[in-house]
C-alpha cells in the first residue's frame, strides 16, 4: 500500500505543477540534481506493517480459542 500511495501521489503532484516560468534565465543548465535519498522512512513503514499484521494475527488466533 505505501509503494502505491507514493506512485499515485507522485502522479497527482506531477499533474498538478505549474512551473514558475518567470524565474527561468537564458543561461539553461541541462544538469538534473537529484536529492539524496533514504530507506528509513520505507523500513520504518514495512515494519510497522509487518508489526501490524503479526499482532493481527495473533489476536485472530486468540480470539478464535
Amino acid at each position: 500500500m505505501y509503494m502505491v500511495f507514493q506512485i499515485l501521489s507522485g502522479l497527482l503532484l506531477t499533474a498538478l505543477y505549474t512551473p514558475d516560468l518567470t524565474s527561468i534565465n537564458n543561461n539553461i543548465s541541462k544538469e538534473v540534481v537529484l536529492g539524496q535519498t533514504s530507506f528509513k522512512p520505507f523500513l520504518a513503514t514495512l515494519l510497522i506493517a509487518v508489526f501490524a499484521y503479526l499482532m493481527s494475527q495473533k489476536l485472530f488466533i486468540s480470539g478464535k480459542k
